[in-house]
């Protein structure tokens, strides 16, 4: 079977159909965390539109696995106002909540300030790889509708994990993926690349993710620097450094339920 043409389609006013691209590594009926943020985001951008305005800040609440299914979207306005606003918007499934997107945006305006970037330098971008997913679990289909390119680590490697990534597929079949969509299309594989005990012997739950960046990003391609620490009692933590191929655009933080298997 061929690799569907998007993540997702639209089946009716704020009703999606996930399609096997959405997939995860667990459960071949559980979607991997980064296509529903991207279906989130994606909500809040068209329900609210702001040409003047940039989301500073998303943030996801998982309240259980996101099914590989039917899925209904609402958005709503939490804070209104000219200069900073706060949206919310939720995801459900057969009528229960699975996740929940805060995001932040900030009107913006052509040099207002003067820049402050941060001066340190990107890695390359790498040539093309062989694919390698994890060696413990399956292969999965989300895993195979992205491109990764790893300068540091990989899926097979435990510790932390540098790597490049772009969607081989649209979220929606004919729809250009905005700039902060193509990010968080991988944003929430930063613990999986930066997987930090063997999989075999552990299990690791997302139980939610913020994104914050000042910038979107500008290039096809987007990356991660990635480490995860974990403490003795079972709480980790995932941190990533967000990028494209001109610069360091954000940061990622990630709280993981640890036990073992």
């Amino acid at each position: 079977m061929g690799m569907p043409d998007a993540f997702y389609q639209t089946i009716g006013p704020d009703r999606y159909a996930s399609t096997a691209a959405t997939a995860g590594p667990w459960d071949p009926g559980a979607a991997h965390g980064s296509p529903p943020a991207a279906l989130l985001g994606h909500v809040i951008e068209k329900a609210f539109p702001r040409p003047d305005a940039r989301v500073a800040r998303i943030a996801f609440d998982f309240f259980g696995p996101v099914p590989v299914a039917e899925l209904t979207a609402a958005a709503e306005r939490v804070r209104p106002g000219s200069r900073i606003e706060l949206t919310r918007a939720r995801l459900a499934a057969a009528g229960r909540i699975v996740m929940e997107a805060t995001a932040w945006r900030i009107a913006t305006a052509p040099d207002r300030v003067t820049e402050v970037s941060d001066p340190r330098p990107v890695p390359a971008l790498p040539g093309p790889q062989p694919e390698r997913l994890f060696v413990e679990v399956p292969s999965f289909p989300y895993g195979h509708a992205i491109e990764w390119r790893f300068v540091e680590g990989g899926f097979d490697v435990e510790g932390p994990a540098t790597v490049f990534a772009r969607p081989r597929i649209p979220l929606f079949a004919g729809e250009p993926l905005t700039p902060l969509g193509r990010l968080l299309l991988i944003v929430d594989s930063a613990n999986g690349i930066s997987i930090a005990l063997p999989l075999s012997r552990f299990t690791f739950v997302p139980i939610e993710l913020t994104v914050s960046v000042e910038r979107h990003p500008r290039t096809e391609w987007v990356g991660m620097r990635a480490r995860t620490t974990i403490a003795s009692d079972g709480i980790g933590h995932t941190h990533a450094e967000l990028f494209d191929e001109i610069g360091f655009l954000g940061t990622a933080l990630q709280t993981l339920y640890v036990a073992p298997r």
